[in-house]
């Protein structure tokens, strides 16, 4: 342990002349001494991680105080995630300068914000450095990998929560409560000339007068700041192997990721993308001023922000109807004065097919199409309630670590009912962070009147968690439970039939229900492939009997609507 006058609060990236990133150990060993010096500053651990080493979290109060029920009785709060893609360490080295700067005066203290930060959420892939992997980027020497322990992407598992990891990051959060939040990152994609790139969460998904502020106000006002200070910022640069000259869309971030996992509680959330090809020095020096210029914001409109995510729920929930999906609104776009490089095609010399290359020689600046507008689709009606039958414990523990309010059933209670049925569904044919992603799910509903039991959770939507409710316990919602492969169980028929036994029996049941012959031999004209195969004929009368199993597609979370 060092004595305080030991202490060199010169980071590892300063030492280096910007060649270098902080090892975890060392990113650490740096906040415990900031704060040992600094009562300003306080660090500590939650939960724990697939790396088998807990989540740190760093506070700065000027007040010294870091009860967050206090904090935000009077403050606002920005929370900055660094290290979720390790190798993408910009952030790592910029917050840790944020944070001595700031508590040792060189930059105006915050008096009304509250700074949190993650020093490095992806601790295993922290830990497993090297000098290769990250084959498009510009530096540092050594950096860390991006799957985690686990080999898992992080930002890919905010709504699932697989990992230790993410459900670390799920207790911090509803601890802290953040206004807004940073997720800081390295972009993989075009060329251009730009070293930093913004993705806030897409404002018309973020919805009223909270994403009318996000879009009007809070974005240009940090674009505006950041060209006062000579850097250029554009949106995120949202294309693969083709030029952005003639536009682009703005990522559609869903819940999986962090910035649309934030959304759900009215977060004002944005990715920090820094230019892979820029210099390291140039892309952490950048990080640091965008991160600045976010704390004068959130400084400056603290009791604007405040009240708009109060009444953020309140303006949802009065509407009927909710989208649990969005896309591009070709109707509307914006214009961005966009500098990039000329594009050319070449034969390539390994393929002997045509390629891409970015002629630095030739920069460009030309006004370019920004489709940032999006509309809502797949709109559902909002229901009072969900129940959910006390069996499906994993959707429930996720649900409580949320911080859902939930009440259960006090005694047996005969209920009426919004049911689903899993019409269709497609599944991803490739793992996706070990799952196979179900996608175009639909269903059909009719009311049922159902017991439910005693202890079986019913989950009222009229709450500060709705949007969350929705976006996991609506099956067609892109990142739902069921999109994540949780139902899977109801998708396997668990009782069947063979054919000798059931021959006799549907041949009966054929004879005494005329409506139902009629319609199957229909099927048989109208479809080659059905009348030819025996199988599907059986199967398709055991489904319109009495034994075919009521569990089967069954979607086991119910709605009450009045």
């Amino acid at each position: 342990m060092y004595s305080k006058k030991d202490f060199d609060f010169t980071t590892i990236f300063e030492k280096s002349n910007g060649l270098e990133t902080a090892t975890y150990a060392e990113t650490i060993q740096y906040y415990r001494n900031l704060s040992q010096e600094y009562a300003s500053i306080a660090i500590d651990s939650i939960g724990d991680t697939d790396s088998g080493n807990p989540l740190h979290i760093v506070s700065f109060n000027k007040d010294e105080n870091f009860n967050f029920s206090d904090i935000r009785k009077n403050k606002r709060i920005l929370l900055i995630n660094n290290g979720i893609h390790p190798g993408e360490s910009d952030g790592i080295d910029a917050t840790m300068m944020l944070y001595r700067d700031i508590a040792q005066g060189k930059i105006k203290v915050p008096d009304s914000t509250v700074i949190v930060t993650i020093p490095i959420y992806n601790i295993g892939g922290s830990l497993n450095r090297n000098s290769t992997t990250r084959t498009n980027q510009n530096g540092p020497k050594e950096y860390g990998f991006r799957g985690n322990a686990r080999n898992y992407d992080l930002n890919r598992d905010f709504i699932k929560c697989d990992t230790k990891n993410a459900r670390a990051f799920t207790e911090i959060f509803h601890l802290v409560q953040p206004d807004v939040f940073i997720d800081n990152h390295v972009s993989n994609g075009a060329d251009y000339q730009y070293t930093l790139t913004h993705l806030f969460t897409q404002h018309n998904k973020l919805g009223g007068d909270l994403g009318e502020y996000l879009h009007t106000k809070m974005m240009p006002d940090l674009e505006q700041k950041l060209v006062d200070k000579k850097w250029n910022i554009t949106p995120y640069v949202n294309v693969y192997n083709k030029t952005p000259d003639n536009g682009f869309a703005q990522f559609k971030d869903s819940p999986r990721y962090s910035t649309g996992y934030t959304t759900l509680f009215n977060t004002l959330g944005m990715m920090v993308e820094t230019h892979m090809l820029k210099p390291y020095k140039q892309r952490v020096e950048g990080t640091y001023e965008l991160m600045q210029s976010m704390i004068e914001i959130t400084e400056r409109d603290g009791e604007k922000i405040k009240q708009l995510r109060n009444e953020a729920n309140n303006k949802l929930i009065a509407q009927q109807t909710y989208a649990l999906n969005w896309a591009i609104d070709t109707l509307k776009s914006s214009k961005l004065n966009f500098k990039g490089y000329e594009g050319e095609t070449v034969t390539s010399a390994i393929t002997g097919k045509e390629r891409l290359k970015y002629n630095q020689q030739k920069p460009f600046e030309k006004e370019v199409i920004y489709q940032n507008y999006f509309k809502g689709i797949d709109k559902v009606t909002i229901p009072k309630a969900y129940i959910i039958p006390q069996g499906w414990y994993t959707i429930i523990d996720l649900l409580k670590l949320n911080n859902t309010e939930m009440l259960q059933l006090e005694k047996d209670s005969l209920l009426t009912v919004e049911s689903y049925k899993i019409e269709d569904y497609k599944s991803n044919r490739n793992p996706y962070e070990g799952h196979y992603l179900h996608f175009n799910t639909s269903v059909s509903s009719e009311e049922k009147t159902i017991t439910f039991k005693k202890g079986d959770y019913i989950v009222y939507t009229s709450q500060p968690n709705f949007r969350y409710i929705m976006a996991t316990l609506e099956p067609r919602a892109p990142d739902s439970f069921f999109n994540w492969n949780f139902f899977d169980t109801i998708l396997q028929q668990k009782e069947g039939f063979s054919a000798y036994v059931w021959e006799d029996k549907a041949l009966e049941l054929l004879n005494s229900n005329p409506k139902l012959k009629t319609e199957f031999e229909s099927k048989k004209e109208k479809n080659e492939g059905f009348a030819k195969n025996w199988y599907q004929q059986l199967a398709w009368l055991h489904k319109h009997s009495e034994n075919y199993e009521k569990a089967h597609l069954q979607y086991p979370i119910y709605r009450v609507l009045k």
